[in-house]
């Protein structure tokens, strides 16, 4: 597995303490940049990648080190500088290599390299004989195997978020239509941001069990590396076959609200993005969310005008973005509320639309205010553009990190249309069909907000509904 070693220091490393760092496998090894200098890759003296170092970034949310590294005596929760390192598994030093420079790194700064074990400030010489290593040239630094068809990304660490590398990585196997598969042991789990970024085969989530082989983290069905990508096993009948090893020991009682919507508004040069999204998190969490980036960790202070830039800047190209909650609601004496989204802006000839995913985590004597929905759906679409609103309700885990075994899927507990949905219909409520209870009228009768409601989150036939419903609207 590759490694990946990161230094968590109170100030930025400057030019020189990166060399200092760097001098980690002695004066025989190179220094070269890649990505227009983002990225440092210490290499061999073959020019061979060993340690590859993300431009360090300043993470200014709070918790939000904790949140992806766990607690730990090493993860300082106030602003920090993170430094990534991340080690080839080609050669056997790099590993080793990685934890000294950021070992060196902390020395001269303070700070804590994680995980703890690897941080050291020795001189790593280089040993192997490189000679005999088969050089992986896939020419992009996350990227571990790279064919015409994948490429595979090795991680081993206890939650796998999407960082920058990964992010890069996409953007690249999207371009080049391949797929992009990471490979971790079962002991992992995925953020919310790299599950929905995985979304749509055949990108993969592969789990690499030491007695079961290898089976998809998401999926269960057991796969095999065939024609350079990781493919199901089908069996006689041509079904895929289930690892073992995905059916859940016992299952959770804590719960996942999940909010999909989405809004629209006219393209004009006062329009302000993310009020839907802060609204959201102001009725669940009691606050605004407390930063956004465009990778894991999330590393900027909430700002609706500074993501409302860097959507404008990025037009017509879409722009995916991430936002997380605090890691205790104001006033602090409120429980924790564990709240990630994901959002898509993107111009459509309808105007500028949000596609959001709000997922909020509740734990097992704790129940999903569900009371609220109404509420919000009105204010949201009377202030914010509100197109369509779906909530639903799953037992998962509240933290919100996605484990590789079985979990109950969502269950539809309402839809709601804004108010100028409604009127694209051309239906009445009459005409539902009669498994259908006539939507709630929010907000004003002469532009009302459509609210149906479809279960409390416990009955499974709600998705028969919810697709009728669907069914029936779209015929509208």
């Amino acid at each position: 597995m590759t490694k990946d070693v990161i230094a968590l220091t109170p100030t930025m490393p400057d030019l020189r303490t990166l060399l200092a760092g760097l001098y980690a496998g002695g004066p025989d090894l190179t220094v070269s940049t890649i990505a227009e200098g983002a990225v440092i890759q210490l290499c061999a003296p073959d020019g061979r990648p060993l340690v590859a170092i993300e431009a360090p970034t300043l993470v200014q949310v709070p918790g939000e080190t904790r949140r992806l590294l766990g607690e730990s005596d090493a993860v300082d929760d106030g602003p920090v500088w993170w430094t990534e390192a991340r080690a080839s598994t080609a050669v056997a030093e790099a590993e080793h290599l990685a934890g000294s420079f950021a070992g060196r790194l902390t020395t001269v700064l303070g700070g804590a390299v994680w995980p703890p074990q690897a941080a050291t400030t020795n001189v790593i010489p280089l040993t192997t004989d490189i000679a005999a290593v088969p050089v992986p040239d896939t020419g992009i630094p996350a990227v571990d195997v790279l064919t015409t068809r994948a490429a595979v990304v090795i991680q081993d660490r206890p939650i796998v978020p999407l960082t920058s590398w990964l992010s890069d990585a996409l953007r690249h196997t999207t371009a080049a239509d391949r797929a992009l598969q990471i490979v971790t042991p079962p002991t992992s789990r995925l953020t919310l941001p790299l599950r929905t970024a995985l979304r749509g085969l055949p990108n993969r989530w592969v789990i690499q069990h030491p007695d079961q082989g290898f089976y998809d983290g998401l999926s269960g069905a057991q796969l095999h590396w065939k024609n350079g990508i990781f493919t199901p096993i089908h069996d006689d009948t041509g079904q895929a076959t289930l690892a073992a090893a995905f059916t859940p020991t016992t299952a959770t009682q804590e719960r996942q609200l999940l909010l999909n919507l989405r809004t629209r508004h006219r393209a004009d040069t006062d329009l302000t993005l993310g009020g839907a999204l802060e609204t959201a998190f102001q009725h669940f969490t009691d606050a605004p969310p407390a930063g956004w980036s465009t990778a894991e960790p999330v590393n900027l202070s909430w700002s609706r005008r500074k993501l409302t830039e860097l959507a404008r800047n990025r037009a017509p190209q879409p722009t995916w973005l991430t936002a997380i909650g605090h890691p205790h609601p104001h006033p602090h004496p409120h429980p924790h509320r564990p709240a990630i989204a994901t959002i898509r802006i993107q111009r459509t000839p309808a105007g500028v639309e949000e596609d959001i995913t709000l997922a909020l985590g509740y734990a097992t004597d704790e129940e999903p205010p569900l009371h609220a929905i109404e509420t919000l759906a009105a204010e949201l679409d009377a202030a914010h553009g509100l197109a369509t609103l779906l909530t639903s309700l799953r037992f998962g885990r509240s933290d919100l990190t996605i484990p590789p075994h079985f979990e109950p899927p969502p269950i539809p507990v309402s839809l709601t249309l804004g108010s100028e949905e409604p009127q694209n219909t051309g239906r009445t409520r009459v005409d539902l069909p009669p498994a259908i209870a006539p939507p709630t009228s929010l907000g004003p009768r002469s532009h009302p907000v459509l609210h149906y409601r479809l279960s409390d989150g416990n009955d499974p036939h709600a998705w028969a509904r919810l697709q009728e419903l669907a069914r029936h609207l779209q015929q509208a």
